[in-house]
């Protein structure tokens, strides 16, 4: 397995190692609330996911063009992932996480008082930006813990991400349902202005100890996924799933709101809530990475998606049977995606603690923007086609990871133990 190259004076030293390896054990109310803010802070990415409709129908967003609601907040994402997230090597952890915070709370408060397309779409983006304050806490959490604590504090705090991602589309759908789509929006930035500030008085202060350069940072990220095979992979396996996760949860509100099923935003929440059960596959990922099955379980997991979105076309549309089937294929999708996911983060985390931080923006930007691609080609696969398009295209992205993915019999991937 390929180390990280130390050209160009890449510093290899994780400069928060040196300043918390060795702290008391974090306290179970720090994990709570480490939990917690990732939480709110990932649904950001995907309230307005579900709205799609009620969103462009008042902006007068084209249909081909609605997928843009949920494709700009991932862009935005993917450079945050790659610009700004490195800035924790540079800069006091307690502060940037407050100041990207307050973006996106800004970001918020824009789309919901948005009245053009253009407005919304540019504030989408900077919510993406805002968003990526989870992958400065994520690892932040990490060099808090001791070495005895840590994958249990990091997979507590990463539970609390999920739970976020997987409540926010059925709040965003129940509070619309109750109100208005321009709501959740206004709701959610008086939650990060608490955000920030109880940022400032949980946090401990995290400074760098060796100050690289950002451009240094950048260089060494591209370096990590030209390098090392485990990671490229690994990333593109993911990207494959995200695409097509996407894709589905951008385009099913479309079908569940249109005159097969003819369901409300209350009706669409529900939907959203029982697709959330997919997220048990994380443990049971995890516990198949212990176990050195990560092989077969990939394949599993990267087989579920296509097989998902397959059964979503038994039975009548608008029956209850087809309905019933729906809400399975969420489902399996999400435990694909969640499972593939945790078996990924378990095979990258084990390449080197030193430079771990870029590992997870190299990984995390390069699936969310396949997932940018995913959402857009969705609005427009349904715009043209309908379901049959929407499924048909989201078929192909992990049609392409699996081949990708048999490649790997070729030459195996050796994954070395964590570190």
């Amino acid at each position: 397995m390929s180390k990280m190259p130390a050209k160009g004076g890449v510093r290899d030293a994780s400069p928060q190692t040196a300043s918390l390896s060795k702290t008391t054990p974090v306290s179970g109310w720090l994990i709570l609330f480490l939990a917690t803010a990732c939480g709110l802070i990932a649904a950001n990415l995907y309230y307005a996911q579900p709205l799609v409709g009620p969103i462009s129908a008042e902006l007068g967003l084209s249909p081909r063009a609605a997928g843009l609601i949920v494709t700009m907040t991932q862009v935005g994402y993917g450079i945050g992932l790659l610009l700004i997230v490195p800035l924790g090597d540079l800069f006091e952890n307690r502060k940037l996480v407050m100041t990207v915070i307050a973006l996106g709370a800004a970001a918020l408060l824009a789309s919901g008082l948005a009245i053009t397309p253009g407005i919304f779409l540019t504030a989408a983006l900077f919510i993406g930006i805002g968003s990526v304050a989870v992958q400065i806490l994520v690892p932040y959490a990490a060099h808090l813990a001791t070495d005895e604590t840590r994958g249990r504090v990091v997979g507590n705090v990463m539970s609390g991400l999920m739970f976020g991602i997987m409540l926010s589309r059925p709040v965003s759908s129940f509070l619309t349902e109750l109100t208005n789509w321009r709501v959740i929006f206004f709701v959610s930035t008086a939650m990060m202005i608490v955000m920030m500030v109880a940022v400032r008085l949980m946090l401990p202060v995290s400074r760098p100890t060796v100050r690289p350069h950002y451009f240094e940072l950048l260089g060494s990220m591209a370096r990590l996924m030209i390098t090392s095979r485990v990671l490229r992979r690994r990333a593109l396996y993911q990207a494959s799933l995200f695409a097509t996760f996407s894709l589905f949860w951008t385009t099913v509100p479309l079908l569940l709101a249109g005159p097969d099923f003819n369901m409300s935003q209350a009706g669409i929440a529900l939907f959203a809530l029982a697709g959330a059960a997919g997220a048990v596959a994380a443990p049971i990922g995890g516990r198949m990475a212990d176990r050195g099955w990560v092989r077969p379980a990939t394949a599993i997991a990267m087989a579920s998606v296509p097989v998902a979105l397959m059964l979503t076309h038994l039975g009548t549309m608008g029956s209850v049977f087809s309905l019933v089937i729906l809400v399975l294929g969420a489902i399996m999708l999400d435990f694909g995606l969640t499972c593939n996911m945790v078996l990924g983060q378990r095979a990258i985390f084990s390449l080197g603690a030193a430079y771990r931080n870029r590992i997870n923006g190299v990984y995390m930007a390069t699936f969310f923007a396949a997932g940018a691609i995913g959402s857009a080609v969705g609005g427009w696969a349904f715009a043209h086609g309908g379901w049959m398009w929407a499924t048909a295209v989201g078929m192909l992205f992990p049609a392409m990871g699996l081949l990708y993915y048999l490649t790997e019999y070729l030459r195996p991937l050796e994954i070395p133990k964590a570190s």
